[in-house]
């Protein structure tokens, strides 16, 4: 293992000191991403594909993270409990959006060798990239303040921690990172798949106890006009797809998907674009499971029993034993939910030295960023929950939803705009029906990110 960590920091040495080619690009690029772990992990160039596939393996999981954090949660537990299965139809529709533009994240990483902050930065001028870093690190604390507070009501929930002492305690989650980090990249991958297979298994008997129609499960993935002309529904439709598409994963997974010793020629990027989009669109389909399955389960239990009022996580915790006769429920639900929190928190702060190192060219220690990141996330945490409670809580976590909707079009458009064009990506530009496909949903998600954010503050 140290042998080839060795190598790989020796060719991450000669990767940075090379310039990588700038066709179509305002300035050059002379510094890789992450570059503790670029290309730290080694692809078989023997072997069958299923192996190679596993090789690139990983990096399609920690994206899929963010997409069932616990900020999907609050939306995804009040569209089951007030309108039944009729949602889960949003809720695909809004992972073949993340499908689609996840898979065009990763080919823009493999085949310009920048992230997307980093292509941000080679584009546009200083002042248009100055605030498109402010509009991400934004993005990022919000998101990283859900993931606090969702571990926080998890503790105070299994354990009866106090949601305060919970805030504080999510920043010791910084060891972990460290500690995987340096032991190499793969470590890292590997915690966070085992943390998604600790809340598939929990919900997986969660469904179970719950019992659903399934007749009307497989209606529900139907889309009706009804979500669009009922405007409740609606409102929450648009929450779970804003809850759903995160701005951060498209600068995370374009930068980590570097990671991999792929072959820098045209075949060698055209596999790498293959297995990468194979391992995104899978994992995503395990995220998919997560968000139906909690809706499946606030239709099955709070719906059909008339709480059509159920929209808080702490309130379907301390409902789901007496309605399904075992207090077990109740514990998986918490730890599922534990897991989520944690395993966000994990991926939030690469995201957050992406970013920071993309925009600005600043590299911090690995340390310092996760601690600006956490600090970020739990001052505010802290003050409201100090000031108003677990109610101040619920409503700073809508709020960390609000401001990630609002920062979602500034990563969709220009991962579209570089993508899409032919100076940037050479014989790897998408071709016109992604393009077409790709910009109808970045409009539709400008679309209703500001109608949620017009009818969110118009009360």
């Amino acid at each position: 293992m140290n042998k080839d960590l060795a190598i790989a920091d020796s060719e991450t040495t000669t990767q940075t000191a090379e310039t990588i080619p700038t066709s179509g690009w305002r300035r050059e690029r002379t510094q890789t991403t992450l570059p503790e772990a670029f290309r730290s992990v080694k692809i078989p160039k023997n072997g069958s594909t299923f192996r190679k596939f596993l090789a690139f393996a990983g990096p399609g999981y920690m994206v899929a993270v963010g997409y069932m954090d616990p900020g999907n949660w609050a939306t995804d537990l009040a569209g089951g409990s007030q309108f039944g299965y009729t949602l889960l139809s949003v809720i695909m529709i809004s992972n073949l959006m993340a499908i689609v533009l996840q898979a065009l994240s990763g080919k823009l990483g493999i085949v310009t060798g920048r992230d997307l902050a980093q292509a941000c930065s080679d584009h546009y001028s200083k002042p248009v990239n100055f605030g498109l870093w402010i509009l991400c690190e934004l993005a990022i604390a919000a998101c990283d303040l859900a993931e606090v507070i969702g571990a926080a009501i998890a503790l105070n929930l299994l354990f009866g921690i106090p949601i305060l002492y919970g805030v504080i305690l999510t920043a010791l989650d910084v060891l972990i990172i460290l500690l995987l980090q340096n032991k190499g990249f793969r470590y890292l991958e590997a915690m966070i798949i085992a943390l998604i297979a600790t809340i598939g298994l929990c919900f997986a008997f969660e469904l179970i106890w719950s019992t659903p129609n399934m007749g009307d499960v497989f209606q529900g993935f139907v889309p009706t006009t009804e979500i669009i002309k009922n405007p409740e529904m609606l409102y929450i439709a648009i929450g779970i797809i804003g809850a759903t598409v995160m701005p951060h994963n498209l600068y995370l997974h374009s930068s980590i998907v570097q990671t991999r010793q792929f072959e820098q020629t045209a075949l060698g990027k055209k596999q790498a674009i293959r297995f990468s989009t194979w391992d995104s669109t899978i994992a995503l389909f395990f995220a998919l499971f997560i968000n139906a399955a909690i809706l499946i389960i606030a239709a099955a239990v709070f719906h059909t029993a008339g709480r059509t009022d159920v929209a808080e996580i702490g309130e379907a915790y301390h409902l789901l034993a007496p309605m399904l006769g075992t207090s077990l429920a109740a514990i998986l639900f918490g730890v599922a939910l534990l897991a989520s929190g944690q395993n966000s928190t994990l991926t939030g702060t690469l995201a957050g030295q992406i970013v920071m190192e993309g925009f600005l060219n600043i590299r911090l220690a690995p340390w310092l960023r996760r601690l600006i990141t956490r600090m970020i996330a739990i001052i505010p945490a802290v003050i409201v929950t100090a000031l108003y409670g677990d109610k101040g809580t619920m409503d700073l976590l809508i709020l960390s939803q609000v401001i990630l909707s609002f920062q979602l079009s500034f990563a969709v458009v220009p991962l579209v705009q570089f993508t899409s064009s032919k100076k940037k990506m050479g014989q790897f530009v998408n071709p016109m029906w992604l393009n077409i496909l790709a910009w109808f949903i970045a409009v539709i998600i400008m679309g209703l990110n500001i109608y949620l954010l017009y009818r969110t503050f118009s009360g």
